[in-house]
């Protein structure tokens, strides 16, 4: 059976059918078209002005979100193709999994979370679904605009947490950036219930798309490993000279409080076996960006490979949808909190880091109080009409939540200048 036929009329389901392209079109498999419409998408765009985990005017080197988003497409592909899901599934919600994310990343994301109590909350990842299904228009029906419209497939992997707010658990640890999780995790707002209904028809629970799992850990594995290059390119770390009693500190705290120093010090010493692991501290020079480049690749394949054995050790294919489940092992998680717990002791504890957060925090306050008293004269054309169609006050603050998630870190500032006068 081939890839395509593992993927029913439900799975490639629209909210809005539409009809076959005309024939002189390349000629696409929907979820081909799933993906165009997201690498087009203005929210696409908007990621590379919109910080990972520093600011991405800060350096010609560092990641922002859309390289980011970019890297964990490239990773959730290869490995959706090893495991025999749908590479165009698993690659278009890879790209889509962070358009949600507001300006100043999670630390954006914890300020409107607390400005947004009393209208539903926020969550970078329901303010994806809202923006696919909702918010970034190209289609419209009966009930108004459905976004990109698109597949129920592709929705149901772009889903990361599938529970509303009222089912959340409560927050614990941090986030990439290390930031504390002060949010409650989940994937849909109240009033995106119908759209969520509709892409899990079907589905029993909260148990996440094979597809959705797929993404998740490409993220995790990206992150982890390109935080730490970043971090070496800086000049804030250096592997060959890691201060282990402060570090298995930060690890614990953040990331593994269940791990002693003895199985933490073991995994490191596993990756420590990679032959591109470095001997001697990086210099700049492009012999040692090539050797770290190697190192990156290595430790990205390592855990991938890892990953794919185990699942494959448990169960037999079909590997689509909700008809499996990823399987990460042990070791493998292990070594990437390890990872992230090296760019955490050595980048995200900075305290000039945690005094600008502070600002960045304020700012988004201020404007949004400034925007809330002017009303729709403060908000793009595009959510005039929202505003103006409004039931209540909380209905109206939904619309500058939107509005406000939508900018990049530049546009918040100049637009924070403008209607402050700061």
């Amino acid at each position: 059976m081939s890839i395509e036929q593992l993927y029913g009329d439900a799975d490639r389901e629209r909210i809005v059918p539409e009809p076959p392209k005309r024939v002189d079109a390349p000629v696409r498999t929907d979820f081909e078209r799933d993906r165009a419409r997201v690498v087009h998408a203005a929210a696409s765009r908007r990621l590379a002005a919109k910080t990972q985990v520093v600011g991405p005017q800060s350096d010609d080197f560092v990641r922002n979100r859309l390289t980011h988003s970019l890297e964990v497409a490239q990773v959730a592909r290869d490995l959706a193709r090893a495991l025999g899901c749908h590479p165009d599934v698993t690659e278009t919600a890879a790209l889509a999994h962070d358009l949600g994310h507001p300006p100043f990343g999670h630390n954006g994301e914890r300020a409107l979370a607390g400005l947004s109590q009393d209208c539903g909350g926020f969550e970078g990842n329901a303010q994806t679904l809202r923006l696919l299904a909702r918010l970034e228009a190209k289609t419209f029906g009966p009930q108004g605009s459905v976004g990109l419209n698109l597949t129920r497939a592709t929705l149901d992997a772009c889903m990361k947490y599938p529970w509303p707010r009222s089912l959340a658990p409560d927050p614990g640890g941090v986030h990439a950036d290390g930031t504390p999780r002060h949010v409650v995790k989940f994937g849909v707002y109240d009033d995106d219930a119908e759209v969520f209904a509709w892409v899990r028809r079907g589905v029993a629970g909260d148990r996440k798309a094979l597809e959705a799992q797929v993404m998740d850990l490409a993220d995790d594995v990206a992150y982890s490993v390109h935080d730490v290059e970043d971090g070496i390119v800086a000049g804030r770390l250096d592997l060959t000279a890691l201060d282990h009693d402060a570090l298995w500190e930060t690890v614990r705290a953040w990331y593994l409080p269940e791990c002693d120093d003895a199985e933490l010090a073991a995994a490191l010493a596993g990756m420590r076996t990679q032959e591109s692991w470095p001997s001697t501290p990086y210099d700049g020079s492009r012999r040692s960006l090539a050797a770290m480049k190697n190192l990156t690749s290595d430790l990205i394949g390592r855990f991938c490979g890892s990953v794919q054995a185990a699942t494959f050790a448990v169960r037999e294919a079909p590997f689509v949808r909700h008809r499996a489940d990823l399987v990460v092992p042990r070791q493998t998680e292990i070594e990437i909190g390890i990872l992230k717990g090296i760019a955490a002791h050595y980048v995200m504890q900075a305290d000039d880091r945690l005094a600008l957060m502070e600002r960045q925090r304020t700012l988004l306050a201020e404007l949004f109080d400034a925007m809330w008293a002017r009303g729709a004269d403060a908000l793009d054309r595009s959510f005039v009409e929202d505003w103006e169609t409004a039931g209540d006050d909380a209905a109206r603050r939904r619309v500058i939540v939107d509005q406000v998630a939508s900018y990049t870190d530049a546009r918040a500032v100049k637009r924070h200048r403008e209607l402050t006068g700061r």
